[in-house]
């Protein structure tokens, strides 16, 4: 038999089945021995092998995971080079942006964006709280979403409060497993319970001392949506760091940079202080955004080897 994990809390899982039974599993021990840097070897959104645990009546044993489409990791804590496994098999992730309540970073945006290209999941930009903007902020939000997609990023403004715009994405979503991600407070689970109201995922307020959302998913779960599709609703992210990237390939986890690296007048042109380099004739010819090269410029100067770098997930 095979189900798809929906819920993971340390030593037991919880597994939809082939046959549409929701079922509690653990897992067989070998699958622990595969030589994976990763503190956990099954993930929401994995497809797994089960088979009836004949010492516990009503819970089964995973056996094995099948191969992933993809997967997203997060290092597991500052002070640790292992990583956990977020999520795996998304079809599409969906990464919730505020201006305020809390301030989603540009910076931030693109750390994201370049660890989805790394991972090789397409994701779609949403801005959310819109019926709490000014009319100067929602042309802010209006120039952000040119930028994103004039490289490739379908961006959209909703507010999952008001429940506007919400009907495009929830027919979007039908028939796909996919990944809400962003802080804590830019209305994730809200988000969620306005797909499918069935869901009453708890909300949390947001915290006035630091303008950041208190924490109401600690696990990553998925969850089936009557309508049809699945949704991973993640724990909130205050910091965002890159998992393992060679320096050399940062550049093709930026589309607009991907499209130019051949134009350089050096093969191995790391596109900082080289000459001819045609994405440095691209940002001063305003063909780059400003601040998308400044996240570059930070992903190349980082340390890879720090064990204090911000996490992913906090």
């Amino acid at each position: 038999m095979t189900g798809t994990v929906l819920k993971s809390t340390g030593k037991w899982y919880t597994v939809l089945t082939s046959e549409g039974a929701v079922v509690k599993c653990r897992i067989r021990g070998k699958i622990r021995l595969q030589g994976l840097r990763t503190t956990n070897p099954i993930a929401v959104g994995d497809i797994v092998t089960l088979t009836k645990d004949n010492s516990m009546e009503e819970d089964f044993v995973i056996e094995d995971f099948l191969p992933r489409k993809n997967y997203i990791v997060r290092k597991s804590t500052n002070l640790s080079k292992q990583m956990q496994i977020l999520a795996a098999n998304i079809d599409r992730a969906y990464l919730l942006v505020t201006l305020k309540s809390p301030v989603t970073q540009l910076a931030f945006i693109d750390r994201f964006l370049v660890a989805a290209e790394s991972f090789r999941i397409p994701t779609t930009l949403l801005f959310n709280k819109i019926d709490i903007y000014n009319s100067s902020e929602i042309e802010e939000i209006d120039n952000l979403i040119a930028l994103y997609a004039k490289i490739g990023y379908p961006s959209f403004k909703i507010s999952a409060e008001k429940g506007i715009n919400i009907d495009l994405l929830a027919s979007e979503i039908k028939g796909h497993q996919v990944m809400i991600s962003g802080h804590s407070g830019v209305g994730k689970s809200t988000l969620c319970n306005c797909l499918d109201p069935d869901l009453e995922l708890e909300t949390g307020d947001l915290s006035i001392a630091h303008d950041q959302g208190q924490h109401t998913t600690t696990f990553a779960e998925m969850h089936r949506l009557k309508n049809g599709g699945f949704i991973i609703d993640t724990p909130g992210i205050r910091a965002f760091g890159i998992v393992d990237l060679e320096r050399e390939n940062i550049p093709h986890y930026f589309p607009e940079m991907r499209e130019l690296l051949g134009a350089c007048k050096f093969h191995n042109c790391l596109h900082l202080n080289e000459p001819k380099c045609a994405v440095k004739e691209g940002l001063e010819n305003g063909e780059l955004a400003i601040s998308r090269y400044n996240t570059y410029l930070q992903l190349m100067t980082e340390d890879p080897n720090d064990i204090y770098r911000r996490s992913i997930y906090e």
